[in-house]
């Protein structure tokens, strides 16, 4: 009867830690890469997506969607940006977009990004300094996209918040932090919920043939999509083929849009499994 009970346990043990959030299977890698994507070709882009059922991938149910542009595609990407807080629906339709996601970081009460933002040669945000501190960069500052020919340009900036000033690209989205650089896995802080915890995420990758993908995790519905917390975003866009790969604004604000259908993944904003929980945005990525 000990005997029994004791290998019970051994069994529960060994269950809980399988579903460790800080311990992957690795099985996981192989799940993403052989999953049966849903594809849909469209005008320069792939569209891909997959729902993971509960328990499937990283011990939970998770949902993706990934725009992904080739090499050759004539499809480019723009920075959009609003003093009014925005869909990216919404941004999207009035550009006259392909696709887009959401973009960096802002104020949700006053509307303004609070990490560097340039568009078209103008700057329209700045990274916020930490209490009493006119130098040093934020955690989830650490990271710069820039668009050059309308592909994106990641690198890592230093500990200046200013620096992003020297860059010569018109067009500077400040974010992070970086998750994947020069093919192996940035160190994360573990001190942190942002990066400890499940949260929806969107992100932006580059693959060493020079192609691209923009991905939405979504979250915050546990029996549909639990959310990833960075260090699964990281193996994600790792597994996706990406070399370097930034953390871009998540949690409510990641959303998915695709001309002809919509807001295609389930922004959690309104407590609601569907298509409707939009959170209005300072600033998008578009597709063009």
């Amino acid at each position: 009867m000990k005997k029994k009970i004791l290998y019970l346990f051994i069994l529960i043990i060994t269950g809980l830690s399988a579903c460790s959030q800080n311990d992957f299977n690795p099985n996981d890698s192989i799940r993403v890469v052989n999953a049966e994507w849903s594809v849909d070709s469209l005008d320069g882009f792939v569209l891909k997506r997959y729902h993971f059922g509960e328990g499937e991938l990283f011990c939970s149910p998770q949902h993706f969607f990934v725009i992904e542009v080739p090499v050759g595609s004539p499809r480019r990407l723009a920075f959009v940006s609003d003093t009014m807080l925005t869909g990216v629906s919404v941004f999207a339709e009035h550009s006259e977009a392909l696709a887009a996601i959401n973009g960096s970081y802002f104020d949700m009460d006053l509307g303004n990004p609070v990490c560097y933002l340039r568009i078209d040669g103008i700057q329209l945000g700045e990274n916020t300094p930490g209490k009493a501190d006119s130098i040093n960069r934020k955690y989830y500052q650490y990271a710069t996209l820039a668009l050059r020919n309308g592909r994106p340009v990641l690198s890592v900036p230093d500990s200046n918040r200013m620096s992003e000033e020297k860059m010569k690209e018109r067009d500077v989205m400040t974010a992070g932090p970086m998750l994947v650089w020069k093919g192996k896995d940035v160190p994360q802080r573990t001190d942190r919920t942002f990066v400890t915890k499940r949260h929806n995420r969107t992100a932006l990758g580059r693959r060493p043939d020079g192609s691209y993908i923009l991905f939405v995790a979504d979250g915050r519905f546990k029996e549909h999509a639990e959310g990833l917390t960075l260090f699964e975003l990281q193996r994600v866009m790792r597994w996706l083929g990406c070399s370097s790969a930034i953390n871009l604004d998540g949690g409510g604000s990641s959303t998915m849009y695709i001309k002809d259908n919509g807001v295609v993944n389930y922004p959690s904003d309104n407590g609601e499994h569907d298509h409707e929980g939009e959170r209005p945005v300072s600033n998008a990525i578009l597709v063009l």
